[in-house]
Parts: C-alpha cells; structure tokens; sequence
C-alpha cells in the first residue's frame, strides 16, 4: 500500500425530499447564486420550481443558467463565467447530473481566474481560488457531486479534457434517490458502466497488497451489478435507486484510491470518442473496457482473475487462468449488453476511418504515453480501439 492523503469535504445530505432544504444550505455560503442546469427536465418533474421556492423561503436571490448539454461545452462555461462577474454570485448551485456539475466547476474556477478557464484543463495553469459549488443530484454516474474532477469539451477542435483539483470538490451535494424514478432507461444503463469504470479504473492497479480497497471495489460493483436490473425493471424502486446513488458517489469521491495507483487509460480513450461523435460517457466506456481488458489482462493474469471469480462468480480453473480471466470479461460485457449498453463500436454506429485520428489525440504523459496498469502508446490505443470495432 502507498502513502496517501483522502480529503472528502463535501457535504451529504442524502434521502427523500432532501432537497426541500437546499436554500438554508446555500445561504451558508452566500446570497446570492448562480442557478445551473440542462435542459427542460427539472421543470418537467416541478425540481425547478421546488429549488425555486427553497431559495426564496431563505432570502437567496440567483441568476440562472439553463442549456448544459452531455458533454458539456466550453462556450456555454465561457457565458457562465461572465454572468457570475455581472452579477456578483457567491456560489454556483448545479441541479442535474455530471454534465451540469462539471460545467458549474469550471465556471467556478473560471471566475476569479484573469486568464482563460481552458489553461486550466490544457496544463497550461493551475487554480488559486475558485467559488463554491453546492449540488442537487438527478442523475448517479459520473460521481462529480463528491470528486475533485471536471470534464469539459472544447468545441474548437472537439477536444475533451479532464481537470483534477481539491477546488472542484463541491461544498454540499443533495442526493434525493426519488429524483431518478424518471430517468429513461438508456440513461440509468449508462450511469451503471460510468460508476462500474470508475471502481475499475481504480482496481486494476499495480500496487501490491491493497485488500481493503479490493474488496471495497468489489464491493461497489457488486452493488451495481445486483440493483441496476431492480432498477429498469422497477424504475422507483427507491432502495435499489438509493444503493445505486450512494454507490456513484463512493465509486468517484477518492476512498477507494487510497493507498493505490489506479489505471484511468479507458477514461481518456472514451473521451475521444465522446469528444468528437458526442456519444454518452457511460456508454463509450462500455464499448472501450472490454476492448482495453482484452489488450492487457496477461500483464496481471492474476488480478483478472480475481475480478472474475470475485465479482462475476466465476469458478476458478487452476489450470486455465487466462480462461478464467477471459471469461470474468465476457460476462461484464454480458452484462453491459443485457442492460441495453452498445459494446462495440459498431453498436455505436461509429464508422471506423478516424481510429487513428482518436488514438493520437488521446491525452498522454510527457513520456507519450496512456494509463498506468500498462503504459499504452499510440499505437497501443489505437489497437485498443481496433478491438472494440
């Protein structure tokens, strides 16, 4: 195990009609807010309006910014920090999932900053303050309601780029399961693969001895694997909801990091997809896991095993144990298919001629290369890529 540090100063306040409250919780931390969400969902359901009147009952006066899309664009930041500079906010309040929250942590680095907020996710600076970020969550994925990370798409290019910082970690982050009854079922499948990526990010490591965070990891994929069919089947079964939720936040807010190197190479390469043909998050990942796992299992057979028999129930062949690591990755990706998820690129409907175009412009290390289970080159990427056609 190595050394570590885990900070996770988000407040939690988890359960039914929480977020009736979420005006006395702003007005902790200021008057006046910015008001940030998607599209026309939360008016649909009345959350825009519940949101409304709590922050009316407390004396917070706000702006509003409605228009993030998945992925969310570097535009629609750019307009966001300018608002809150017009109009003197004090926090900016996201309602919706991770696309809404990462655009309101860019906005909030991008405020007291002089420079462009990009610098920030090209390498090119680094944030000395930013405002506070508080959350009401409708959408358990991406886990950014906790996490020190943001994602942000630059149009001019179609560039996707992640930042990571203890300043994106929101202040508070209300977390009402009864929110997702009414996500569609596409959706709920894609924030599945999106907290099962970011468990296995983290658990494909090569630091040794790490078992309490092993069976942490299992642990929360378990969860998902069990509660995400209760779920399409009952979308408001409120506990198989509230194990998916809390799970999402775990999956991301740093815990099962500590103490291990995790890989994050699948992360990047989905970004490419999703950066250029827009697709959800969740459901790259579940195309380019698989792909990955194929390409690198034999530098840790081991450990592949131990996934499958752990948390794909496999049975342990001593004398196969390529077999029993293969056959733990066939069944995630089973499983993935049997919830509505593409697997392949060509589920995908994404044509094959700009592969090589992805793989280069995957994000890398100064050495040039991708992840750490397996350091990957280019040309490993757009093998990777290859695979999952």
């Amino acid at each position: 195990m190595e050394n570590f540090v885990f900070q996770s100063p988000t407040k939690i306040i988890f359960g039914k009609g929480v977020e009736a409250s979420v005006g006395e919780e702003v007005k902790l931390h200021g008057t006046k807010v910015l008001f940030h969400y998607g599209g026309g969902s939360i008016k649909k359901t009345g959350l825009y309006q519940r949101v409304v009147d709590s922050l009316g009952a407390a004396g917070v006066d706000f702006v509003e910014l409605g228009g993030v899309q998945p992925n969310p664009r570097l535009s629609l930041v750019h307009q966001g920090i300018e608002l809150c500079r017009e109009e003197k906010v004090d926090l900016v309040l996201a309602v919706g999932g991770g696309s809404v929250i990462d655009s309101a942590k860019a906005i909030a680095l991008g405020v007291p900053y002089e420079g462009d907020v990009w610098d920030f996710f090209a390498g090119k600076a680094l944030p000395g303050a930013a405002l506070p970020v508080g959350v009401v969550l409708t959408l358990p994925a991406a886990g950014s309601e906790a996490s020190d990370s943001c994602v942000i798409t630059k149009e001019d290019g179609w560039l996707k780029r992640g930042f990571s910082t203890q300043f994106n970690r929101p202040v508070f982050a209300f977390m009402n399961p009864e929110l997702t009854f009414t996500l569609p079922p596409y959706q709920t499948a894609c924030g599945a693969a999106d907290i099962m990526a970011h468990v296995m990010e983290r658990y494909f490591t090569n630091t040794p001895h790490v078992e309490l965070t092993d069976r942490m990891c299992e642990a929360v994929l378990k969860v998902i694997i069990k509660n995400i069919p209760i779920a399409l089947r009952e979308p408001d079964n409120y506990e198989a909801r509230a194990e998916i939720m809390w799970a999402s936040t775990l999956a991301h807010n740093g815990l099962l990091s500590t103490g291990r190197t995790g890989d994050w190479a699948s992360h990047q390469i989905e970004h490419e997809l999703s950066g250029i043909y827009d697709v959800a998050h969740g459901a790259g990942l579940a195309v380019v896991f698989p792909a990955w796992m194929k390409y690198v299992f034999r530098r840790d057979v081991q450990r592949f095993v131990q996934f499958a028999v752990r948390v794909w129930n496999v049975e342990e062949d001593f004398f196969d144990p390529e077999g029993t690591a293969l056959e733990g990755i066939r069944r995630m990706t089973e499983f993935f298919r049997s919830i509505g998820l593409p697997v392949t690129l060509r589920d995908l409907e994404i044509p094959d001629d700009r592969l090589k175009e992805m793989a280069e412009k995957t994000k890398k290390g100064p050495d040039g290369t991708v992840g750490q289970f397996v350091k990957l080159t280019t040309e490993d990427v757009l093998n990777i890529l290859k695979l999952a056609k």
